[in-house]
């Protein structure tokens, strides 16, 4: 063998003992080896002290990210678990910052303000465990949007005082087909222990009230826990309110189109006898339980409105300055000053177009008229009962005049 032939031999040969003992080690060997299993343990040691160097607090934000149709009441929570928060930020996604509060025992945190619909919020949320290690989290989620929830208006707000007549009256803004579970998350209750039921006039109006008036000097408690209840599908409530409200004294006013006096009565005694005008024979006033909804100390009154117009369309009148008007019904049935009869019809002859007149003055600035002394001593929720104007007896949803229905039609109306 030459020599360049004896090299390129000994070079093949220590290429195919290296290949053999790389294999070797890549397979393991044995126990005894010296140089990798030492690596094996290091790195042991560096995972542990990796584990050792993280926060063992535990942060959980609700709603979870990516979340859609989230609750404007009871999302952005944020809570930690073997730890304590140091620093939460919600912001929307205009960078727009969300005020809250971390509790005091540093546990939790949530916004201070309302939340909006329809809104992309971003959290972010740092904590800390007992050895001060730090901990983080982040989410975003978006609200549900007003296509996607319903909302009720309700009436009477909350801390008023109203009359004995005052139904609980709540109108949703969409159509509710799953009436039993909204009308499951609204409680209404009363001091009084009176039983209150609900009834539903149509898809979107629901109003509650007991058999007979509430009783004087009661409170009247509102809950809506509607928050997440599906009203329709793909619809959900995001109201979560608690409204109270007291009744004030007991008064009812009976109106009598054929003796056209009118008698107000205060716990059933009779406190002061006025003469009134109502409907002509033409225009009857509607007859029935009638309850104060509104209240105006000037309002316009435009016969185009509601229907009384001339052969060229206009109103049959138009009145901008009708003092001491109190709303009756939804279709326009007023009790109000009348400035512009004679005082001679008051207690004599029926002329309006179906409101209850009551002399008055103009610019409704003379407190010693009927007109002003009934306006100055009624109230939201007193009742006005309307007798013999020989017309029909008034709806009950035409207005707040669920009264005009007995206690079985109403219970009848209840979706639970």
């Amino acid at each position: 063998m030459t020599d360049g032939k004896r090299r390129r031999g000994l070079a093949a040969a220590s290429a195919l003992l290296g290949g053999v003992l790389v294999l070797s080690a890549c397979s393991g060997g044995d126990d005894s080896g010296s140089g990798d299993g030492g690596n094996d343990t290091s790195q042991a040691q560096v995972d542990e002290a990796a584990a050792k160097k993280s926060s063992e607090a535990q942060i959980v934000i609700t709603p979870k990210d990516g979340s859609n149709n989230a609750s404007i009441n009871n999302s952005a929570t944020v809570k930690v678990s073997k730890g304590t928060l140091s620093e939460v930020k919600m912001t929307t996604t205009d960078g727009t910052a969300v005020s809250g509060e971390i509790s005091a025992d540093k546990k939790s945190w949530k916004p201070s303000v309302q939340l909006e619909r329809a809104t992309t919020y971003k959290v972010t949320a740092t904590a800390e465990d007992s050895e001060g290690r730090a901990a983080h989290e982040n989410a975003s989620f978006t609200t549900v949007a007003p296509d996607n929830s319903f909302i009720g208006t309700f009436t009477p707000d909350d801390g008023t005082t109203v009359g004995v007549g005052m139904p609980v009256s709540i109108n949703f803004d969409k159509a509710i087909t799953n009436k039993a579970g909204v009308q499951k998350g609204v409680t209404v209750s009363t001091t009084s222990g009176q039983e209150v039921a609900c009834h539903w006039f149509n898809a979107n109006r629901m109003d509650c009230r007991p058999d007979e008036y509430w009783q004087e000097g009661a409170t009247v408690t509102l809950k809506l826990a509607l928050d997440g209840v599906e009203g329709a599908e793909g619809v959900y409530g995001v109201q979560q309110k608690t409204v109270t409200f007291k009744i004030g004294r007991n008064q009812v006013t009976y109106v009598d189109a054929k003796t056209k006096q009118m008698k107000v009565t205060q716990d059933g005694k009779t406190v002061r006898t006025i003469p009134i005008s109502a409907g002509s024979p033409e225009n009857k006033t509607y007859q029935g339980q009638m309850v104060i909804s509104e209240k105006f100390k000037e309002t316009r009154m435009n016969g185009a409105t509601v229907g009384f117009t001339d052969d060229d369309g206009e109103g049959e009148y138009d009145i901008k300055d009708v003092p001491h008007a109190m709303r009756l019904s939804t279709s326009g049935t007023f009790i109000h000053g009348n400035y512009w009869g004679a005082k001679s019809i008051f207690g004599s002859v029926n002329t309006s177009h179906g409101c209850v007149g009551l002399q008055d003055a103009k610019g409704a600035d003379d407190p010693n008229t009927p007109g002003a002394w009934f306006y100055d001593n009624s109230m939201i929720g007193d009742v006005v009962v309307v007798q013999n104007t020989g017309d029909k007896t008034i709806a009950p949803d035409n207005g707040l005049n669920g009264w005009n229905m007995s206690w079985e039609q109403w219970k009848a109306g209840s979706a639970v």
